[in-house]
């Protein structure tokens, strides 16, 4: 059994990781599990520890430090060094707020050690605001990429794997087989692709600087908090219907964001005031106040256009649009807990829509009437936790074998594998994501056989930056397209000017930064 570093016991981790993590412990595959957190969260990690039903796990605590830091420092790294050796720590989960994740996977694979990495791969502080910050989380990728390669000529077996849970969803799975077979048997690719996603997370406007927990105070927000989910499953769905000479090599994006001041015109404080009727007395700021201290504050929404091309020629149109500010269920001032992550009138609303060109069209909807972890009455009806649809769409009369209309519910998309069921749900995939890291570590499963290896995560990475360089560009009055090399690794990818060729700002095709 192998032994754990869980870096980060925030609410993510909890609701994600420690319960996978001691399912596998009965499994055989997990021995010892062990956790490091920052100073400052010691009495919320206690009172877990003491409600968590079985799924304790001892933390040692480190002194907060710059997220603009390259390597740890000396102590935070003396410090985990020591809990390495003497707990003989195999492999680490990286579950911190994303300005830190590529410090501790560096830090990680210096020792040897694979890394369960979670979303997004990096982040910037202020990179919706700084071009350069923007560009550094693509020199981020292939920085830690060089690591990788460098790192598993010494120890073959490290593996860094990135925790993107609708690469184990069975719908979009079955999506990728569909999409495959149509471009198999016409050599068409997918044409047009509109992604939606809203959590429905309704902030007040107080919350807005006391509330920091996915917040937006470090100059980022719902495209880093969950919004690398999508950069990285469209992508993902778009390979399954390239073809030799239709291989996508670039992508010109262009993104809108909306602000906290844009938020706090939308419904400003005099509406708040007619709304709650505790608000004058419990928010202390003045709408002038908090309009000065969340200016260079990120999105809450994003609407982001691609222009995916081949040779020149535009192949795939899509969008990516992203919405904290959505239809929810909060219905009173007062929070129901604290940092807002789940619950809280919390409504998950997901779409795709995929074209292929005349050929087929794929809708998939995810759609919630509740939040958090509240039930309807109907677990698999309209709008329950468990409502999901796949609609697919063929062009029977260009050939009548093909099924002219066809739905998959989740009954339909329900699978079985070896630990049991695998339903369409975030929560199945995601626990399905973290099986599999546990099973590779333990000598169970193949390279090959991972989904979600760092190696697969470029284009993904070079969605994410180009969104955030294209709006950063836009705050200082530059263009506002960003034109990015689309290439795989492996496709030919490095070129004259990216950085793993000899400097310059990787995948950048445009203006200089």
């Amino acid at each position: 059994m192998k032994n754990f570093l869980v870096v980060g016991i925030g609410p993510h981790a909890r609701r994600n990781h420690l319960p996978t993590l001691a399912a596998g412990r009965a499994a055989g595959l997990v021995g010892t599990v062990i956790g490091v957190d920052l100073t400052h969260t010691a009495e919320d990690i206690a009172a877990f520890n003491a409600a968590a039903g079985g799924i304790r796990i001892p933390v040692t605590f480190i002194a907060p430090f710059d997220p603009a830091c390259r390597t740890l420092p000396a102590a935070v790294r003396d410090t985990l060094d020591a809990l390495v050796r003497e707990y003989a720590i195999d492999a680490v989960v990286v579950s911190t707020e994303p300005a830190f994740h590529m410090v501790y996977t560096h830090w990680a694979l210096d020792r040897g050690l694979s890394v369960l990495l979670d979303k997004p791969l990096s982040v910037h502080v202020n990179c919706s605001v700084d071009p350069d910050r923007a560009a550094s989380i693509l020199t981020d990728f292939d920085e830690v990429l060089d690591r990788y390669e460098a790192v598993r000529r010494v120890h073959p077996e490290v593996l860094v794997a990135v925790q993107c849970q609708r690469r184990h969803h069975p719908a979009f799975l079955r999506m990728r087989e569909l999409i495959a077979e149509m471009a198999q048997e016409t050599n068409c690719p997918v044409t047009s692709v509109q992604s939606f996603h809203s959590d429905g997370q309704w902030r007040m406007p107080n919350e807005l600087l006391d509330i920091s927990y996915h917040s937006f105070d470090q100059g980022y927000g719902k495209c880093a908090h969950s919004g690398y989910h999508f950069f990285d499953i469209v992508p993902w769905l778009l390979r399954a219907g390239e073809t030799p000479g239709k291989e996508l090599d670039s992508v010109e994006v262009h993104a809108n964001f909306s602000r906290p001041g844009d938020f706090l015109a939308q419904l400003d404080l005099d509406d708040y005031a007619r709304l709650f009727p505790e608000f004058e007395e419990a928010n202390p700021y003045t709408e002038k106040q908090l309009i000065a201290a969340t200016e260079s504050f990120g999105e809450v929404d994003a609407f982001v256009s691609m222009v995916y091309k081949s040779g020149g020629r535009t192949m795939t149109l899509g969008s990516i649009n992203l919405v904290h500010n959505g239809f929810s269920q909060r219905g009173r001032f007062a929070p129901a807990h604290a940092n807002l992550y789940k619950g809280n009138g919390r409504v998950r609303h997901e779409s795709h829509i995929l074209q292929q060109g005349p050929f087929q069209a794929i809708h998939f909807h995810s759609l919630q009437t509740l939040g958090g972890d509240e039930q309807d009455g109907d677990a698999y009806g309209i709008g329950s936790q468990g409502h999901i649809e796949v609609h697919v769409f063929r062009n029977s009369g260009f050939k009548s074998r093909w099924k002219k209309y066809e739905t998959l519910d989740y009954d339909a998309l329900t699978t079985v594998s070896a630990s049991g069921l695998d339903e369409p749900t975030q929560s199945s995939s995601r626990r399905r994501a973290v099986e599999e890291f546990l099973e590779y570590v333990n000598g169970r499963r193949r390279r090959e056989e991972m989904s979600s290896e760092l190696v697969d995560h470029r284009r993904g990475s070079t969605l994410m930056a180009g969104a955030y360089l294209s709006a950063a560009r836009q705050w200082v009055g530059g263009p506002s397209i960003a034109r990015l090399d689309f290439r795989e690794q492996g496709d030919g990818a490095t070129r004259p000017g990216s950085r793993r060729s000899g400097g310059g700002a990787p995948h950048l095709m445009d203006v200089p930064l």
